[in-house]
């Protein structure tokens, strides 16, 4: 079996065939988007299935744990409420594959880019612990798409550089999807890092977009199939009666900004205008990136009715199945969805990293974002 040999467990299933798991453990795991992508991406060649077990989870958030805990870690034991600056990864169960989408607040285009100054910033080095202490086969990261920049781009080099250097080492493919290339009905940009074992020799590729020209619109998702009426998380907003009037000015697709409205229906705002105050979703196109903060008029806004969208339907647009249940208030709710990595996403890239290691040769894309250049520029330069 090549590589694989030292690196998962292998066993014979119901069927008789072969499967060889790899250990998942996680940190800021959230409600578990890319815990359950993980779990649900298999592969097979030659017999043996290739696939991706929970081991263990951790987030500081008691609704996220409880969320996570409902739907993947169903022993509950295994998910750990806990703040990760404070979390004793010595007393973890081992693991052999590792996920972790590091807080972004400090990161994200929309706040204020503080990256390494911030309080999350430097939170990333908890995952780089984690990758020396257990030194993993594989690792994935998450971030948002404005990391590249913060601190003047300085602090993506240097997490790059940490992870590289983790464990055993890590060959790095970094990546900015674009969730609605890979069949997401939004408009989210992730940058995304997979680092395989340099002892293993493989190189993990970014595999090739399924949707680049037809990407699945907001009506796709809210209504084919029609959201169950027994849905959990289907809740209606109550919408006060001047929300309503407003949102039955703006078009689909278009936000208060853009929108002539009466006088009364103005908001009056000093300063940056965010596109998204009070945008309708537009039917024919992708969601815009669904959020999980921001106060009235950020909620993400149906096409028709003048109301906010139900967190199913925020769920729906994340692409968690109708049968996934959120714990929590709605807020609550409402931000794990909106901090989540969508499952179809992340279960495509889990996917490819499986089919490397059995060998398995899939359509990829080149990298659009070219570490090797920064990683040469760090041990250059001696960044601190």
């Amino acid at each position: 079996m090549g590589p694989l040999t030292a690196a998962i467990t292998e066993k014979l299933n119901s069927t008789g065939k072969i499967t060889a798991a790899f250990k998942l453990g996680e940190l800021f795991c959230g409600p578990g988007g890319l815990g359950l992508g993980a779990v649900r991406a298999k592969t097979e060649k030659e017999g043996t299935v290739y696939s991706i077990e929970h081991k263990w989870a951790s987030d500081y958030d008691p609704d996220s744990c409880k969320t996570y805990s409902q739907n993947i870690g169903r022993d509950h034991e295994s998910v750990i409420c806990h703040d990760v600056r404070t979390l004793k990864i010595e007393d973890l169960s081992h693991i052999d594959a590792f996920a972790y989408g590091f807080p972004c607040n400090d990161f994200s285009l929309v706040g204020k880019q503080k990256g390494f100054d911030g309080e999350f910033g430097p939170l990333y080095t908890h995952g780089v612990k984690a990758l020396n202490y257990f030194k993993p086969k594989f690792f994935l990261a998450e971030n948002v798409g404005g990391i590249a920049s913060a601190n003047d781009g300085e602090a993506f080099k240097r997490i790059l550089f940490d992870l590289e250097k983790a464990g055993f080492g890590y060959n790095l493919t970094v990546h900015l999807y674009k969730a609605e290339e890979y069949g997401i009905p939004q408009t989210r940009h992730r940058m995304i890092i997979v680092g395989i074992d340099k002892r293993l020799n493989l190189r993990f590729n970014v595999p090739m977009p399924t949707t680049p020209i037809n990407p699945k619109t907001a009506r796709e998702a809210l209504e084919n199939p029609p959201i169950p009426s027994h849905a959990p998380n289907q809740e209606l907003t109550r919408q006060s009666a001047l929300v309503a009037e407003r949102l039955k000015h703006i078009k689909p697709g278009q936000n208060i900004w853009n929108t002539e409205l009466p006088r009364h229906l103005k908001l009056n705002v000093k300063g940056a205008k965010l596109s998204q105050i009070y945008k309708r979703l537009h039917p024919d196109l992708p969601a815009y990136t669904i959020t999980g903060s921001g106060g009235g008029g950020t909620h993400g806004y149906h096409w028709e009715e003048p109301r906010a969208l139900t967190n199913r339907e925020r769920a729906r647009i994340q692409t968690f199945p109708d049968d996934f249940v959120f714990i929590g208030s709605k807020e609550s709710v409402r931000r794990q969805i909106g901090m989540a990595v969508p499952p179809k996403l992340s279960e495509q890239i889990f996917c490819a990293v499986l089919k490397t290691f059995a060998g398995i040769k899939y359509p990829s894309v080149v990298p659009n974002w070219h570490n090797q250049e920064i990683l040469f520029d760090i041990n250059t330069e001696s960044i601190k």
